[in-house]
């Protein structure tokens, strides 16, 4: 029987397994069915992250996390989970693709997030033909031509300003006529020619034909339409939180879940049921920052140290 369980390898699975295995627990696993590094590894730049003066890359960033994590003795199973069960002696049993089960004492869950869908007319139809959350995956593609950016939060502007050094013009659409990102990154969309702000706006319609995204339609303030001749757009309209592996058989989940999905927790990252906590974008209020996964991992390792140790 593993002592911890720890689902996925974002930046909380990857700091709960350090503090995990630094903090003297020997059997501890960590299920990551890609490679570790979580969804930050797409993003074109971080530049606040604490005592990382340079500013660098996402896969750049998390490289030297997956080399420090493992040092202690974490090991890290590259599979899928499927389900997470209590067991009638308080113990867990952790479900993996293709049919296979693990035991373990106690378990943390950072399963994290995963770009939420804008639901526009042939978003899904050119959803990987065209229609992009990655900026830093398939901004390549459209090097020297136009392309549309979705989207008033920190992640639109950013991925604006990563693909105005790629794309010839980068058109910003928002249905408000505010960002919601920091000041600081709002200032220099406004200020870079390549970008053009399309505010108080939404998209009609995606069109194209079998080789993929020949254009947008865009709905106006005064009702009109606007036909945006490029052949891709991105789509940054925030998360969903991947809580999947705790439905039950029943429908219901394993422990007390908010209104939008995530995870309650207290303080100590422990949810409702003894013996499991959640950490990271899963967790209720995260603030999605990489940091704030990093010290959700930090507690939640920490609390379940002190939960197995209080078995004996």
């Amino acid at each position: 029987m593993l002592d911890l369980a720890i689902i996925g390898g974002g930046p909380a699975g990857l700091s709960a397994g350090l503090y995990a295995t630094r903090g003297g627990l020997k059997n501890v696993v960590m299920f990551e069915k890609g490679m570790p590094g979580g969804q930050i590894t797409s993003s074109s730049e971080i530049e606040n992250y604490p005592g990382v003066a340079q500013v660098m890359d996402g896969i750049s960033f998390m490289a030297p996390w997956n080399e420090q994590c493992m040092r202690f003795g974490l090991k890290h199973e590259m599979v899928g989970v499927e389900q997470i069960l209590q067991n009638d002696d308080k113990t867990f049993t952790i479900k993996l693709e293709g049919g296979k089960t693990e035991t373990a004492k106690a378990v943390i869950v950072c399963t994290g997030s995963a770009p939420k869908r804008a639901g526009f007319k042939g978003e899904d139809e050119f959803f990987g033909k065209g229609v992009s959350t990655c900026a830093t995956c398939d901004g390549f593609f459209y090097k020297n031509k136009e392309v549309a950016v979705l989207g008033g939060g920190d992640t639109a502007l950013e991925e604006s300003l990563y693909l105005a050094n790629i794309c010839s013009k980068v058109y910003l659409i928002h249905r408000r006529d505010e960002f919601r990102a920091a000041p600081s990154t709002v200032e220099k969309v406004k200020k870079n020619e390549k970008i053009e702000l399309i505010t108080s706006a939404s998209i009609d319609e995606v069109y194209g034909d079998k080789m993929g995204v020949s254009g947008v339609k865009v709905k106006l303030k005064d009702g009109s339409i606007r036909d945006l001749k490029v052949p891709g757009i991105f789509t940054f309209v925030g998360l969903n939180v991947r809580n999947e592996i705790l439905k039950q058989d029943n429908g219901q989940f394993l422990c007390s879940m908010e209104e939008g999905g995530q995870v309650s927790v207290d303080l100590k990252m422990q949810t409702s049921v003894s013996g499991l906590f959640a950490a990271g974008d899963l967790r209720k209020d995260a603030p999605k920052q990489v940091i704030c996964a990093a010290g959700d991992g930090a507690i939640a390792a920490l609390s379940a140290m002190a939960y197995i140790e209080s078995l004996h």
